[in-house]
């Protein structure tokens, strides 16, 4: 059976843009194939994380993007999970060079947020929500987060000055990276006094609004050898569907995301404790917390510890480093680009890219991406550059 690798990557900047979809997918196009083989080379197939065509009232996005990538006759397809998107999209790319189907596939995800405005993002994000039980009552989603971050603090021990921390450790992380939407370190009062949006949620423990594109080729270790690349290898996928509605779940214990976390350790042949850094799906800070323990890095009810050094948090705490990339929370959110960034932060991470925000001896690398809210849907990779086991 083939070896599915990530042998290169790309992206577009991240935040408010005049350019539109096409152009931002691109620009992650073209920094992903810098000194190779054009795609039209290479490239067998394609999908395309996307989260809503409201945005710039375009669907078709395989079709389009495969077009703009000088792609004829191939397969390529949109690929829809809300948030979960790209990761969708490069479950389907691993999937297709593990079989066998291909040798090269591009796991695309690309959203124009902006140009909606808040209300038409706001709108387009509430689809995610279950239409008859959700929907019509107005409920949107730092509302709906909100609602898991008020019973979190209710049966932990946690404060919303951890919260803020959570938020304070993103931020530093996004300040060395030069792909971040706010490269800019904060403090825990400018936290705790920002506006609230959905208490206990304030402004600055959500994620942002923004746009982007990123592209991951997926490629067979033999191909990323004789194309000299630096490769990494997705060692496991996993995936898992909770019911869409929160009320008919529990809030606190992200079942969906410990089973695709799970599932993805197992196709791996490790378990949590092997995790050197994780990109979790922090749209709002007390998702990091959630997602650490549901990970299994975090006994129940110290996720929220995620900002600490290792030596400081609670015993059964792994020495995994959350989020290096500033997360979902400071590095950017374009929703259907968000876990093929996730991936990026990784394959730089493990082959030597990430320059200041390195993680010093990291060779192992879990992603959590969700769509809907909290694990109405969740996608998780192991990467690694560590030898098969």
């Amino acid at each position: 059976m083939p070896e599915p690798v990530i042998a290169s990557v790309g992206a577009s900047s991240l935040g408010r843009t005049d350019l539109p979809g096409r152009d931002l997918f691109s620009v992650a196009l073209a920094e992903a194939f810098d000194g190779l083989p054009d795609p039209a080379e290479l490239v067998e197939a394609m999908y395309v994380g996307n989260q809503s065509e409201s945005y710039e009232h375009q669907i078709m996005y395989g079709t389009l993007l495969a077009e703009w990538a000088g792609l004829r006759h191939v397969p390529a397809e949109r690929v829809e999970g809300c948030a979960a998107a790209g990761a969708l999209a490069l479950r389907h790319a691993v999937k297709d060079v593990r079989n066998g189907e291909h040798e090269a596939v591009l796991a695309c995800g690309v959203e124009k947020m902006t140009s909606a405005g808040t209300s038409g993002a706001t709108d387009a994000l509430s689809a995610a929500f279950d239409r008859a039980l959700e929907q019509r009552s107005g409920i949107t989603a730092p509302s709906q987060y909100a609602l898991l971050a008020k019973r979190y603090l209710h049966e932990t021990d946690a404060t919303e000055r951890d919260l803020a921390e959570i938020a304070v450790k993103n931020h530093a992380n996004a300040a060395r990276n030069p792909r971040a939407q706010f490269p800019k370190e904060i403090d825990v009062a400018t936290v705790l006094e920002s506006a609230p949006i959905a208490p206990p949620l304030k402004l600055y423990d959500c994620a942002p609004v923004g746009d982007g594109a990123a592209v991951v080729l997926v490629t067979t270790a033999e191909l990323a050898a004789d194309l000299d690349c630096p490769q990494v290898r997705i060692a496991g996928t996993g995936a898992s569907a909770n019911n869409i509605a929160v009320a008919e779940r529990d809030m606190t214990d992200i079942a969906g995301a410990r089973i695709a976390a799970e599932t993805a350790y197992e196709e791996a042949g490790i378990d949590a404790a092997a995790v050197d850094i994780a990109e979790v799906h922090d749209a709002f800070t007390v998702c990091e917390a959630l997602l650490a323990e549901a990970a299994g890095f975090a006994p129940a009810g110290t996720g929220y510890q995620s900002y600490q050094a290792p030596a400081e948090r609670a015993d059964g705490w792994t020495d995994v480093q959350l989020s290096p990339s500033g997360g979902l929370k400071a590095r950017g959110h374009p929703i259907g680009a968000t876990g093929l960034l996730q991936a990026l932060e990784a394959y730089e991470q493990l082959t030597g890219g990430a320059g200041d925000r390195a993680v010093e001896g990291a060779e192992t690398a879990l992603l959590l991406n969700e769509g809907g809210v909290a694990d109405a849907v969740t996608v998780g990779h192991v990467l690694t550059t560590a030898e098969a086991p």
